[in-house]
């Protein structure tokens, strides 16, 4: 109690200026006493709070304390198709650092027994791809350790599944970890969060997770480097072809250059039609001018309405026409960002997206299509980022290359031969399909100039309504199945882009006949095959 009294004389000696002080001197002046006490209450609470944490961060490094390399740290391992999943595990890798936690980060491709053994904390951040597929990089891990009766008692662990509502089975292959991980007798930290498209508030979730492995406060996850392009020209890429009309559109950074490779993907912020906008605002009898404060920035509530997902309905108007304009933009979601296949490289001197308008119910343009084919003028700035997928990154040049795609996916493709022309690899074969050689015969100038430079060894196309009889892109593949099988026996490795429901699956089916069911597992689990799809 002495040693209290004398911190507490030295606050109140020191707060007043003075330059000598006692323990029965500060007894004589009440209010300095009571201010002293004040101060010493708010150090003595500080310093709890900064022990508490640091007594977190110590529990978290002494519970991870290391017998060898492989253990020692949180375990954050990620199993991503298209990117994403890595994304957000190297977000998590990072605040794990700033709060110096010791973690280190592996995909499902390097994920085994061994890794598991010698984990004690492990976070997963698990997608779903298609109706309930584990993605190709986690292949290996379902077949072999998923299947091993790997026991791991002492795992404590949390998982991140990443999915689609639009499909059946909503985040399948997140959930079968889960419940792999639990029979094993591993540790729930927290059940599994589930989080569809990317939605921001469930994401919310995980970094509050994050936060209290931590021991300090995880707001969200980092923003990816999102910067200024210019919208520097667009073409129709099918003008014969006006009922289904897709775009290139070449958009140019604003800043420093920056660097991509093929198979990495834009995301892009968009915006809504300004005349849907105004027709909204018109039916609320709100003014578009009128000055709101929203996510920390002051813009007009037009400007608002322009990134936010409208309503679509005539009850969900009358609704919204109840609230203020300020709880109007409370109760509207910020529109999610749009990916697209990058079909340039950093050489082009900016990115390349080939983009196919879509339509909703309504008939109106989709948001992102709109946006970039429509709404957004040549000489607009468009907000993107680039995001690694590491997934469909190029094979080394010196292997063979057949690239199979359809409509929209020969963009991801596009950028796969430009980046073969580079390093002189000429061993390459694609296959392409679409409605009609006239009207969907997307950069045709650029195949036969490739063509003639033999950079594309051999091409083979399916345009389905031009014969008789419908024929595909997977029909065209299974014809050149000798062919096929002795480029795949040569080292080839196969990469698929275009649409998820349709091609990619009976491509996939039409390969398993070609070389049968065990080669092309094995070539998943190698990375010789490789999926961007859609």
């Amino acid at each position: 109690m002495r040693r209290l009294l004398a911190a507490v004389a030295f606050f109140a000696t020191w707060s007043s200026g003075a330059h000598a002080w006692t323990v029965d001197g500060i007894t004589a002046d009440p209010q300095r006493l009571v201010a002293a006490i004040g101060v010493v209450l708010f150090y003595v609470a500080a310093s709890v709070l900064l022990s508490m944490r640091h007594a977190a961060r110590k529990r978290v490094a002494e519970g991870l304390s290391a017998t060898d390399g492989a253990a020692g740290s949180v375990l954050v391992a990620y199993a991503s198709q298209t990117g994403y999943a890595e994304q957000i595990a190297n977000s998590t890798l990072r605040a794990l650092s700033v709060a110096n936690v010791p973690s280190r980060m592996v995909s499902f491709a390097d994920l085994d027994d061994d890794v598991l053994r010698k984990a004690e904390i492990a976070l997963f951040v698990v997608s779903t791809t298609g109706e309930g597929d584990p993605p190709d990089p986690a292949v290996r891990f379902v077949r072999s350790v998923m299947r091993s009766p790997v026991v791991a008692p002492g795992l404590r662990y949390g998982v991140l599944a990443l999915g689609d509502r639009s499909f059946t089975r909503f985040c399948a292959f997140g959930d079968a970890v889960d419940r792999w991980l639990a029979e094993r007798n591993a540790t729930r930290m927290f059940d599994a969060i589930r989080v569809n498209n990317g939605d921001p508030d469930t994401l919310a979730l995980w970094w509050q997770r994050v936060g209290e492995l931590t021991g300090s406060k995880v707001d969200a996850e980092p923003a990816a480097a999102t910067s200024a392009w210019t919208l520097a020209a667009r073409t129709v890429a099918n003008p014969n072809n006006p009922e289904h009309a897709a775009c290139h559109v070449t958009l140019r950074p604003q800043g420093a250059a920056q660097v991509w490779e093929a198979g990495d993907v834009a995301v892009i912020e968009v915006r809504n039609d300004p005349a849907e906008v105004a027709s909204l605002l018109e039916k609320l009898g709100f003014e578009g001018t009128l000055q709101l404060e929203s996510g920390g920035r002051v813009l007009a509530l037009s400007e608002h309405l322009m990134m936010r997902e409208l309503p679509q309905s005539d009850a969900e108007i009358v609704a919204l026409a109840r609230m203020s304009p300020a709880l109007l933009l409370k109760s509207l979601k910020l529109l999610r960002p749009r990916e697209y296949s990058i079909a340039s490289l950093p050489e082009d001197g900016g990115i390349e997206l080939l983009v196919r308008q879509a339509r909703r119910p309504n008939g109106r343009l989709g948001v992102g299509s709109g946006w970039l084919t429509q709404y957004a003028g040549v000489g607009d700035t468009v907000a993107l980022s680039i995001r690694a997928n590491s997934a469909f990154h190029a094979p080394p040049a010196d292997r063979p290359l057949i690239l199979i795609g359809n409509g929209t996916g020969i963009a991801g493709l596009r950028a796969h031969i430009k980046a073969r022309a580079e390093a002189g690899a000429t061993r390459n074969w694609l296959f392409f399909g679409e409605r009609t050689a006239a009207g969907d015969f997307f950069y045709r100038d650029d195949i036969a100039k490739w063509r003639v430079a033999r950079v594309l060894e051999r091409c083979d196309f399916a345009f389905s309504r031009d014969g008789e009889q419908r024929s595909y892109v997977q029909d065209c593949v299974r014809r050149r199945a000798y062919d096929v099988r002795a480029w795949i026996a040569d080292g080839a490795a196969i990469y698929v882009c275009g649409s998820l429901q349709g091609m990619s699956g009976a491509v996939n089916d039409v390969l398993g006949e070609i070389v049968g069911a065990q080669v092309l597992q094995e070539l998943v689990e190698t990375g010789r095959y490789r999926r961007d799809v859609y």
